[in-house]
């Protein structure tokens, strides 16, 4: 490209807490419209907020897992702005004293080239702020309704340095920090309710230019897909402004998914149009060391230390540590079944594929998922000490999944338990080499390296005669013996 990509996140994740940053008003979601906004909430006269600790706690264990500094001491202040769903017309956020100051984060994505690469994304700050009410178009006829139960709700602002440079590393960086705060127990990571939602700034430069372009900050993405397109559409938007000789206006832009494009929303403003001052009613908050060594000793396993414990430990690939380790449920759920006994290998492959595909194909959290994981371990049981093969088990796990039972009252029921006595399979096989004498005569006459495929007939003639119970590994070795011998 004739231009370089330049990319910045602010990321919004709201904090599980059960009541607000600045009121005991609830945050749990679903209430009927205005039912879970206080006094407090909507601004009334004479009253004053009080900030929630557990806010404070769950920032602070956010900064410690990016190793970024701890602002020991924060400041609250007033961003002011007028808009219908800010009841109070300023919104209280963290300005020059946020609660989290530099940090990094580490991700993997796939360059152009295909080749999986590893780059360090510079965390600026993250602040602590309350959320606006929400505007509803959908509501009342011809006119906009506003619930403001979500106002006062605390959320993290995680704000990016510009170091992105394509989409593929802004998802691959949403997707860590979504992993991360779900890891940690901070949020809950819900987009479809709007828990975790990001801000893009996007601009353009010649390669090689020390100057940054001006930016368009698109708003409030709540999916990585929709993150991808809006980046690919605001980046085209852009270059034909500038290939044309015009000039990008700073501006907030929406992304509309159905339509394929971004819509100027408002003219962006710098900090010193929101007017932030310190907020009057609130003091500064002082950390103590004490605190921050006991948020410390909080932190959970982290995604990447996890997945380095399952290279080194377990023995699985980079790629399947990877992929169990993006979600603590699925992590959680993985570590389970080893406990239970199943072999790592085994548990590895069918947690990322036949339980992976079921899930998704059935729109399940794993968490709700109908075979737990002690029932999968039970199947992966039965595949290692040969009762059922590779084939039957995918029949197991069905029934399973359907709630028909655990693995071995399945077994019984289907008669699907494997024949692994070895007289038996004999005989199956050597009724297939006299009833098929042209293919063996084929096969003995057949060059070394042809008879590998060649075989597969007379396996395939065994299963069917066994009706898929013989065991494949002896079925392979005895035919060899019988056809070469």
């Amino acid at each position: 490209m004739s231009w370089e990509v330049v990319l910045g996140l602010e990321i919004h994740a709201q904090l599980s807490t059960k009541s607000k940053i600045f009121s005991g008003a609830s945050t749990a979601y679903g209430a009927e419209p205005n039912t879970q906004a206080c006094a407090v909430d909507l601004g009334f006269p004479g009253v004053l907020p009080v900030l929630n600790k557990e806010a404070v706690r769950m920032a602070t264990k956010f900064g410690l897992a990016v190793n970024a500094e701890i602002g020991k001491r924060n400041v609250f202040d007033r961003k002011n702005y007028f808009y219908p769903d800010l009841p109070k017309g300023y919104q209280t956020s963290q300005m020059d004293y946020p609660i989290v100051g530099v940090g990094e984060l580490e991700i993997e994505f796939e360059n152009a080239k295909g080749e999986l690469v590893t780059k360090q994304i510079g965390i600026t700050r993250a602040h602590l702020e309350e959320d606006a009410g929400k505007s509803l178009h959908d509501q009342i006829s011809g006119s906009t309704g506003i619930d403001l139960n979500r106002a006062g709700t605390p959320l993290l602002e995680i704000v990016s340095e510009p170091d992105m440079r394509s989409a593929k590393e802004a998802v691959a960086y949403m997707r860590k920090i979504h992993s991360l705060v779900q890891y940690i127990g901070i949020c809950d990571g819900n987009m479809q309710e709007g828990s975790f939602r990001c801000d893009v700034n996007v601009s353009l430069r010649r390669p090689g230019a020390p100057e940054y372009g001006t930016r368009a900050e698109i708003k409030n993405i709540n999916s990585f897909r929709f993150v991808e397109q809006a980046i690919a559409v605001e980046v085209e938007r852009q270059a034909d402004i500038l290939e044309s000789g015009g000039t990008v206006v700073q501006e907030t832009r929406l992304f509309n998914p159905d339509l394929g494009e971004t819509k100027s929303m408002r003219s962006k403003e710098d900090a010193n149009d929101y007017r932030y001052f310190p907020c009057p009613d609130l003091l500064p908050v002082e950390l103590e060391d004490s605190f921050i060594e006991a948020v410390r000793a909080e932190l959970p396993e982290l995604p990447d230390v996890k997945k380095a414990r399952y290279m080194s430990e377990l023995g699985l690939p980079a790629y399947d540590a990877g992929v169990l380790t993006a979600n603590k449920q699925i992590a959680d759920y993985f570590e389970a079944v080893i406990a239970a006994g199943a072999d790592v290998k085994l548990a590895a492959n069918w947690v990322n594929g036949e339980l992976a595909a079921t899930l998704n194909k059935a729109e399940v959290e794993i968490q709700s998922s109908p075979v737990t994981a002690e029932l999968l371990a039970g199947i992966l049981i039965r595949i290692s000490d040969d009762t059922i093969s590779g084939t039957a088990a995918k029949k197991v796990f069905e029934a399973v999944w359907a709630g028909q039972g655990d693995a071995d009252s399945v077994i019984e029921a289907k008669g699907l338990k494997q024949i692994t006595d070895t007289g038996a399979i004999e005989k199956i096989i050597d009724d297939i080499i006299a009833n098929n004498e042209k293919q063996v005569d084929g096969y003995r006459a057949a060059p070394a390296d042809k008879r590998g495929k060649m075989i597969g007939f007379f396996v395939g003639q065994v299963m069917k005669a066994s009706q898929g119970k013989a065991n494949p590994g002896q079925v392979n070795k005895l035919l060899k013996q019988k056809l070469e011998g």
